[in-house]
């Protein structure tokens, strides 16, 4: 499943998001949204895999049938937090309405001064999130995240906003540990997302909306290995300008046998998913992971 999803490369010209990025700049947000519509019914129609993906999820989080218009707010909402990206990574991040829940979480974990893991999903805008940190620079936010699968979006973001490009940790390289472990010496936030299998990622089968599912335990043994204080975070799109990013505590040290065994991190990752599947609950149209998620179980 996770070959499958790598192999899918992201969608459209590189040309036609530079020039929706401009269009977006100098003529507004509103100019720009009004071409999410067509962008998304074509997705809808010749996407067949993603709509089936859609439908699929959606049937389960919403309970009932998925129609045609439920798919069509599903794209259209992560269009809009793509488009967003625009405006975050350009610098116009207050133009948003942002309400923040549950700070205190991360005031206290940073507290320490050692920096901590923030753990998130493929459910609404972590752009948003490092849009708050660029504003207060409170905390530096670095992002650990494949890269390869979205190569387009990412080359249009970096001409947006270079020096994103410092602040991304690539998975899966010989160095990537040893970058963690820098950033959380000097006291920095590293995010990383726990809702997507990649490669020959060990993964822990939990229910997830009525189905096994599974997910990768490398976070939580990342975390193990570290000994660093984890905080959840959810950043939703909630229509029009309007986001909420929500934190929680979730763990002050994940202790495992040395090496951590995926087994040993069951526990974990199952508190994760139920937290997830809460707030999936809260914003159904707010969840991107457009592929089949449970294997054709939710066919």
């Amino acid at each position: 499943m996770s070959e499958t999803w790598l192999a899918q490369r992201d969608r459209g010209s590189l040309r036609a998001m530079q020039w929706m990025n401009w269009l977006t700049l100098k003529l507004g947000r509103g100019a720009g949204r009004v071409f999410l519509y067509p962008i998304c019914w074509y997705f809808v129609v010749f996407s067949v895999h993603a709509r089936r993906a859609s439908r699929a999820y959606l049937a389960r989080v919403l309970q009932r049938k998925a129609g045609l218009r439920d798919i069509f707010r599903h794209y259209h909402t992560f269009s809009s937090t793509i488009h967003d990206r625009i405006y975050l990574l350009s610098g116009r991040h207050r133009y948003f309405e942002v309400s923040m829940h549950g700070a205190d979480a991360l005031d206290s974990a940073m507290k320490r001064g050692a920096g901590c893991l923030l753990l998130g999903s493929h459910l609404g805008s972590y752009e948003m999130l490092l849009a708050q940190g660029r504003i207060d620079k409170k905390f530096p936010i670095n992002v650990l995240m494949h890269e390869e699968h979205a190569n387009k979006i990412n080359r249009a973001r970096n001409r947006l906003y270079p020096e994103i490009a410092e602040r991304v940790i690539p998975l899966g390289r010989p160095h990537t540990l040893l970058k963690v472990k820098e950033c959380l010496a000097r006291g920095e936030i590293v995010g990383i997302l726990g809702d997507r299998i990649f490669h020959s990622d060990k993964a822990v089968v939990c229910s997830f909306l009525g189905a096994d599912a599974p997910f990768p335990a490398g976070p939580f043994i990342l975390a193990a290995l570290l000994q660093a204080p984890v905080v959840l975070f959810f950043a939703l799109y909630r229509g029009g300008k309007r986001y909420e990013i929500h934190f929680e505590p979730f763990a002050e040290r994940i202790a495992a046998d040395s090496p951590p065994q995926t087994e040993h991190m069951r526990e974990w990752v199952e508190r994760y998913v139920a937290r997830l599947e809460h707030y999936c609950r809260l914003a159904p149209y707010n969840w991107f992971n457009f592929y089949d998620f449970w294997g054709g179980a939710a066919q």
